[in-house]
């Protein structure tokens, strides 16, 4: 039998997650036969090469997605929002790595790692979760499974990639005028668009998003509700408490976490239990061993796949409590390679196409 091949169409191809995006495709086990790249009209015509060979970049439009099968796309929300239900009426699959549809009830919220059975029975649009949300649900999943999970207080290291390629830029630019003894400038963080900005070189920002009535981010909103969501069905559910604060660092690409989570009681929980999941969990690679000055980096995490997690160590003053120091990518594993992986899970499973009628479940 002859292997199917897909047409491919990343939307959003020339920003930070969307030349990931290629580099991702280009090494994942999907067989491509075309590859269609698309763009805001600004950066139509740029050429990218994918597997030797340069591609155009096209301006995106509805019926750019006529034969295409799959489309990875990372092209901001109201991109998403606009295009995803015009490609699924085209009879493509879009893997969505915008916060857009996330929250949707009728599009799973996905992690290979965590919850690759939420794919079966989807309905055209898969969402990809917030970067900081993907890295922690893959270091707290296999602890769920071996010892259950009560609660979790998290609080993020978020680099300044997160905010895109603008973001890092700008990092990089304040700090060259810091150390040059000049003015440092500031037009994007905390958030762009907002009444201020405030450098990020030698500093930290308290605040990723904007500010709920509720005085959380909507940054930490996502995580505790995107958690929800991906691990137990229910982005309200009552089954874990979730909770955290959201600070972005001065570090170009990769996120760190100090994530404190309370297992169930009487399930034996124990450092070296939890070590031991860890370390057999897919997508993790424990790095553990504070005699050595063992522990996860960012500077050591980026360009890598996995989620590296280090730090295990009881909360001496709760039982059956503990901490953990949880680093990734977060243009890898938490944008560009979750995308792919869950593209490529559709492709083992046979789940690229569209159910009869589910373009309806969307506004078009």
């Amino acid at each position: 039998m002859t292997e199917r091949t897909y047409n491919i169409a990343i939307l959003g191809a020339t920003g930070a997650v969307g030349t990931r995006l290629m580099s991702q495709l280009e090494e994942s086990t999907i067989p491509v036969n075309s590859l269609k790249l698309l763009a805001s009209a600004r950066s139509a015509g740029k050429k990218l090469t994918f597997k030797g060979q340069e591609l155009t970049v096209e301006e995106a439009t509805a019926d750019s997605f006529s034969g295409i099968d799959l489309v990875l796309a990372s092209g901001g929300g109201s991109v998403s929002q606009r295009f995803a239900p015009e490609a699924v009426k085209r009879g493509a699959v879009v893997v969505d790595n915008s916060s857009y549809w996330r929250m949707n009830d009728n599009v799973p919220l996905v992690v290979p790692e965590v919850n690759e059975s939420d794919l079966q029975g989807h309905n055209g649009i898969i969402a990809n979760p917030n970067c900081s949300t993907t890295q922690m649900v893959v270091a707290l999943e296999p602890i769920r499974r071996a010892f259950g999970l009560r609660r979790v207080i998290v609080s993020t290291y978020q680099a300044a990639s997160g905010a895109g390629q603008t973001a890092w830029e700008e990092l990089v630019a304040q700090t060259e005028a810091h150390n040059a003894g000049e003015k440092m400038v500031a037009n994007i963080l905390p958030v762009k668009g907002s009444d201020k900005h405030y450098p990020l070189a030698y500093n930290l920002l308290p605040q990723i998003d904007v500010f709920e009535d509720d005085g959380y981010t909507h940054e930490e909103w996502k995580m505790i509700h995107e958690t929800k969501k991906i691990m137990f069905g229910d982005k309200n559910s009552k089954s874990v408490k979730v909770t955290g604060t959201a600070v972005r660092v001065p570090v170009p690409v990769g996120h760190g976490e100090t994530v404190y989570f309370e297992t169930e009681p009487n399930t034996g929980a124990t450092s070296a239990g939890i070590q031991q999941a860890l370390s057999q969990a897919s997508g993790v690679i424990l790095e553990d061993d504070p005699k050595k000055q063992l522990y996860p980096q960012p500077i050591n995490a980026e360009g890598k796949r996995e989620t590296f997690v280090g730090r295990v160590r009881p909360d001496l003053e709760n039982d059956d409590s503990f901490h953990m120091w949880v680093v990734s990518d977060n243009l890898l594993k938490g944008a560009a390679w979750n995308t792919v992986q869950i593209a490529e899970r559709l492709v083992d499973l046979d789940l690229v196409r569209v159910p009869v009628g589910a373009a309806g479940k969307f506004e078009i």
